[in-house]
């Protein structure tokens, strides 16, 4: 997983307080064992105190009592279990108790209490509904922030104190100023208990519905992203590539950082520089989305190129398998321009790093000549979004939301702590106005700087309902009332099933199997472990696959079992690639490489079904994105030390193909197809420019050999990687890097031209894909699909293979004039014998056959 240390807190205890109803024990800042679920429900751990003396809410002016409520948790499983609900009749005095300290009191035992609940069911009504952030009437505008627990909120704005109004219904607080307000810096002085200081605060704090921001995201602006001014040449004229369904969607990863020596939004209005070059390459074979890694506002980069480092060494001149290239990197790292960025600070806003000037609106005008390049070259923009977690929690500087709110948009543990299975503070889409910010951040980009899709990192930690209530959002938006068509944009996620709310624990997730049906596609990690091999998690990394060569080019490794256990991992990998092909389908029935009839559902992956889709559609293939190593890389660990540079590239396409030419979206990461490396880093996030760059030009090296990768995450794997890097053969030249790319696009083009690739349903692909030879005695490492017209051979063994058809015997069949003709002069030698149905195909080849 990604990408950041843990944030480490000081934190100070809660005082005991003499005042009537106080606790007589202070619990520690995260102690928040009992949870307010609603304005007359609390649940209470069973094994916290003694039951048996009485039970009261203690707040600033005073106590409720509490009453036994049994079966009052039936609205609330997760907890029915483990907790003992209390009844609470607070006669309408909860809003003021909320606003100050409130502890759980039985006895001696003393405890904070979770309030996420009941501020839903007082204010979520009301405030889901109330404006936030900067809005605009007549040129003057409206400042808002839903502080529900705060004593007070007050507006400084440039250099002023402006009072601010609270409405008790929506717990939002308000102020409207003059037209000269515009471009102002601001910021809100929160006064409110926070349980992280243990007492009561004022934070001078951004705005969380911020739409633009003074360098380092010190103060918010007040913006008006409708303004003409803000708006590029061409802005509301611009031509978008016509929509597509998903379901052809063909998506290049990248980050901007990598993209070019420039590392900002302007580069990719640069039409001649070789990064849009390549891009445009693309989207002539059929490319048709950039998928930018987090381009919003992260905590991590210096925004001011005068406050960033540079390593201090001459990296170039260091030894390709020298550890001292990471070293100077890590250096340097804190305070480097890179980072991927899952580290939100403002969701709405353009980072800075990337803007020209960090300081202002700027960001927005480059973020939408960027969007205007993209278009021009013939692709869609979609934006990597991380609402599942944020930087910091508590009284950090990089907390926004929890010094606004405490202990209310971020998921807390049963112990009230703050959950953090994502790597950082996770906050918690399940509350109302999370959620709310969502849909909310959301539908901004998508009207306001016409990004075109949204792919939602570690989605599964986001409600179903929240995801779909995103979709309802997107497709409210018509060009005539919005100026886009919602409907087109696109939506898709990490449905990983792990952590605090795995298995539905709190609500039903947004995961690879409950997004079945829903149009919002999951990326399938089943192909990609089969063309791979392995998992990402592997102690030894040249487990080897289908693209890799297992048992058809065995390397050394004993990880890979006995020679027969290798042939029957093999076989299984290749049905697992079957149900890749078909778009992952649940329902989707053939023969597997046992002999016996199944569905996808039947597969096995790691314990669970391989297909898990309902459409094509529901599932995203790739072979490789940012996380973990590059596909070069993973090749370069798992084929056999000797394999040439030649057959590595053939390798990369065969992978490559595996996913592109599957029914559904599929996903590449930028530079994968001129066989990119980071010189064996498997979690570049912090690895800076050195590791990451992409090399467009091939005479520049592919960036294999750039010394061992970070310790922080490689170390283990430096054993296996000294001898690879020290290899020049694994550099592999300009030769197998065009070759490779030239390959990929041919591809492209036969997925993006046959509309057999493009089927709409699961009963269509079922009427019209098939696997005609498997089964026991299917060909270790070949698989082979009908489809309509078309027959297709992945040959992912170091020898040619030959595969027969008995039912096409007579039928004629010549190889796709796109690849007959294209630049791959080993696939062009592929052919096709009538007489006997008969298919012949080149070593580490994969040949499409159009009936003749």
């Amino acid at each position: 997983m990604k990408r950041l240390a843990a944030l480490a807190a000081v934190i100070a205890l809660v005082a005991p307080t003499a005042s009537t109803g106080t606790a007589s024990a202070a619990p520690t800042p995260t102690d928040a064992k009992v949870q307010w679920l609603d304005r007359h429900t609390l649940a209470w751990p069973k094994n916290l105190g003694n039951p048996t003396h009485p039970h009261r809410l203690v707040h600033d002016r005073g106590s409720f009592a509490l009453t036994p409520q049994p079966g009052g948790l039936a609205k609330y499983p997760r907890l029915a279990a483990t907790h003992d609900a209390f009844h609470l009749d607070a006669h309408g005095k909860e809003r003021t108790a909320l606003r100050g300290k409130v502890l759980a009191q039985a006895g001696t035992v003393t405890t904070g209490v979770q309030i996420p609940g009941v501020l839903d069911d007082l204010y979520a009504p009301a405030a889901t509904k109330a404006p936030l952030g900067p809005t605009f009437r007549n040129g003057h505008p409206t400042l808002s922030v839903w502080a529900p627990t705060a004593k007070n909120v007050a507006l400084e704005l440039d250099g002023r104190t402006v009072p601010m109004r609270r409405d008790d219904a929506s717990g939002v607080w308000s102020a409207t100023g003059s037209r000269d307000w515009a471009g102002k810096p601001y910021r809100y002085a929160v006064t409110v208990h926070a349980p992280a200081a243990g007492k009561v605060v004022t934070n001078r704090v951004t705005d969380p519905y911020s739409t633009a921001l003074t360098a380092d995201s010190t103060d918010s602006l007040v913006t008006d992203l409708a303004d003409p001014a803000l708006a590029p040449a061409g802005w509301q004229r611009m031509r978008k590539p016509k929509a597509m369904p998903f379901r052809d969607a063909r998506i290049q990863e990248l980050h901007i950082r990598d993209f070019s020596p420039r590392g900002d939004y302007l580069a990719f209005t640069d039409r001649d520089a070789p990064g849009m070059r390549h891009l445009r390459q693309l989207a002539d074979a059929g490319t048709s989305y950039v998928h930018l890694l987090p381009v919003f506002d992260f905590a991590t980069v210096p925004e001011r190129a005068a406050d960033r480092a540079q390593p201090p060494c001459d990296l170039a001149a260091l030894p390709a398998d020298s550890d001292r290239q990471q070293a100077c990197v890590a250096k340097t790292a804190a305070r480097d321009a890179y980072n991927w960025g899952y580290d939100p600070l403002h969701y709405t806003v353009p980072e800075g790093s990337y803007a020209s000037d960090p300081d202002g609106a700027r960001r927005t005008v480059e973020f939408r000549r960027m969007v205007q390049g993209l278009a021009g070259a013939g692709l869609r923009t979609v934006m990597d979004v991380v609402y599942n977690h944020t930087a910091a929690s508590g009284q950090d500087d990089k907390s926004v939301l929890d010094r606004i709110v405490p202990g209310y948009y971020h998921r807390l543990l049963d112990d009230g702590t703050v959950a953090t299975s994502t790597c950082c503070a996770n906050t918690a889409p399940e509350h109302a106005m999370m959620g709310r910010l969502v849909v909310d951040s959301v539908v901004t980009w998508a009207k306001q700087y016409k990004v075109d899709g949204f792919r939602f990192d570690l989605m599964g930690h986001h409600p179903k309902a929240n995801v779909l209530a995103v979709r309802k959002a997107l497709d409210a938006l018509t060009p005539a009332k919005d100026g886009v068509d919602g409907k087109s944009v696109v939506l898709y996620g990490e449905g990983w099933n792990f952590g605090e709310v795995a298995n539905d624990a709190r609500f039903v997730q947004a995961t690879q199997k409950n997004m079945a049906g829903t149009g919002i596609a999951t990326f399938s990690d089943r192909s990609r472990d089969a063309i791979r091999g392995g998992g990402p998690f592997d102690a030894d990394p040249r487990v080897q696959g289908f693209a890799s060569g297992l048992f058809t080019d065995p390397n050394d490794s004993p990880a890979n079992g006995t020679h027969a256990e290798q042939r029957a991992r093999l076989l299984h990998a290749q049905d697992l690639i079957k149900v890749g092909l078909t778009g992952n389908l649940a329902d989707y029935r053939f023969t597997d490489s046992t002999g016996r009839s199944v569905r996808g559902a039947d597969v096995d992956y790691n314990g669970s079904p391989a297909g898990y889709a309902a459409a094509p559609g529901d599932a995203l293939s790739y072979a490789d994105a940012h996380d973990n190593e590059t596909l070069y890389d993973a090749l370069a660990y798992k084929l056999p030390q000797a394999t040439t540079p030649a057959d590595r590239a053939r390798a990369q396409v065969v992978a490559l193909a595996a996913a592109t030419l599957s029914q559904g979206p599929a996903l590449s990461q930028a530079g994968t197809d001129l066989l990119r490396s980071k010189s064996l880093d498997r979690n570049s996030y912090d690895s800076g420019d050195w590791f990451n760059a992409l090399h467009w030009n091939c005479a520049d090296g592919n960036g294999f050999g750039r010394g061992l990768p970070p310790a922080r995450d490689n170390a283990d794997k430096w054993p296996y990687a000294r001898p690879l890097l020290a290899d020049p053969a694994l550099r592999p030249g300009c030769g197998p890097v065009t070759s490779a790319s030239a390959a990929y696009r041919d591809l492209l083009r036969i997925r993006t031209t046959e509309k057999a690739f493009s089927l709409p349903t699961a009963d269509a692909v079922q009427r019209s894909l098939s696997f005609p030879l498997s089964g026991k005695d299917e060909t270790p490492g070949v698989v082979t699909l009908r489809l309509d017209d078309l027959v297709v051979v992945l040959n992912a063994t170091p020898q040619q293979q030959t595969q027969r058809i008995d039912a096409l015997a007579g039928t004629g069949y010549a190889l796709h004039p796109v690849q007959a003709q294209g630049a791959d002069a080993t696939v062009a030698s592929a052919s096709y014998r009538a007489d006997s149905g008969t298919f012949a195909v080149p070593a580490r080849t994969v040949a499409v056959f159009r009936r003749a």
